[in-house]
């Protein structure tokens, strides 16, 4: 009798078929659901992402030896959708930005802020008020930042990511008036606030970001210090969701892990929606925490002449500004501040 080697073998490969089907499709609900009730478990008021995030722009600046600055998105287990690190005005042509006062990117290797100053343009002014006076902004910040001035756009960070550059905003306005900034701690691994630094692949980034505004008698009339008001909307990575609390519109992550890994992929994040209108003059700030001050060591700028360049103007022993970001520089990755100059 000849007997169909097929016929033979096709009941051992359905079962084999229903067999890896069965265990592959529980697997995906399984760590699905996981998640889902991991996130339920969470008592605050953010929306909350795990993993990468899919990459919607590559490298919207470039710069030898600088990392990559790319924008992606990802949604939370509340359906939201979110742009990581961060919703910028990067590429909005009408934002404008700053000027260099150091930019190695762009070979703006200033020593001095008189040397970066003789570069600038009274053009470059924004005008808030046609009568007002003309004050000027010199900032460092890790990374990235956008500044208003009362509620209109003054000046936003050059370099996203690195290599680490200072900058220099001037504007016209009348006193008091409200600073209001985005400041961004940029991403290589999206969605999860890490990137490869000192020997893992999944490094927590830190942030921090100082000021200091002199009026045209290059005299000081602002510094960033604990008077500014800080606010997060994006802390990540988080591994374990039970590690944050909140307190009113304080949001706190200082008993998180910080430590990074191997591998982040299973990573969550901390995601609350901007407030309309949180650059204007009239918007409540009142809870808010007061901004945290970290010390140049703290942040590392001891090695950047981005900084180091201006010690004289950031260290000024009479008025001598402060690193300034929320309560954690480390997992605190979105971060708006405001302060108003009376």
């Amino acid at each position: 009798m000849n007997i169909n080697p097929f016929k033979t073998i096709l009941p051992f490969l359905v079962l084999f078929l229903v067999y890896s089907c069965g265990e592959n499709k529980p697997k995906n609900k399984t760590d699905e659901s996981t998640t889902v009730l991991t996130a339920k478990a969470y008592k605050g008021t953010a929306s909350v992402t795990q993993g990468i995030a899919t990459t919607l722009l590559e490298d919207i600046y470039e710069c030898d030896r600088g990392r990559k600055t790319d924008v992606g998105e990802i949604t939370s287990t509340d359906g939201k959708k979110w742009t990581v690190p961060a919703e910028t005005n990067y590429t909005n042509e009408n934002f404008p930005f700053a000027i260099d006062l150091y930019n190695a990117c762009e070979g703006k290797n200033y020593n001095t802020a008189q040397e970066a100053m003789s570069h600038y343009s009274d053009l470059d002014i924004v005008e808030i008020d046609s009568d007002g006076e003309v004050f000027t902004a010199y900032i460092f910040a890790d990374n990235y930042f956008e500044m208003y001035v009362n509620g209109k756009p003054v000046g936003k960070d050059k370099v996203p990511f690195t290599q680490f550059n200072s900058s220099i905003v001037k504007f016209k306005v009348h006193r008091p008036f409200t600073i209001a900034m985005k400041l961004v701690d940029w991403e290589e691994h999206l969605g999860i606030g890490c990137e490869e630094n000192r020997g893992k692949p999944f490094h927590a980034g830190d942030g921090g970001m100082v000021a200091v505004i002199k009026n045209k008698k290059e005299e000081t009339i602002a510094i960033t210090n604990k008077d500014w008001k800080a606010q997060t909307f994006y802390t990540a990575p988080i591994i374990d969701l039970n590690c944050t609390s909140e307190d009113g519109g304080y949001r706190y992550s200082k008993n998180c892990n910080t430590d990074g890994g191997k591998d982040g992929s299973k990573f969550y994040a901390l995601h609350w929606q901007i407030p309309e209108g949180w650059m204007h003059t009239n918007f409540d700030d009142s809870d808010w925490q007061d901004a945290s001050t970290y010390t140049n060591e703290v942040i590392g700028v001891d090695n950047k002449p981005s900084y180091t360049n201006f010690t004289t103007l950031f260290d000024d022993p009479n008025k001598d500004a402060q690193f300034i970001w929320t309560t954690n520089v480390i997992l605190d990755n979105e971060v708006l501040v405001r302060h108003t100059v009376e």
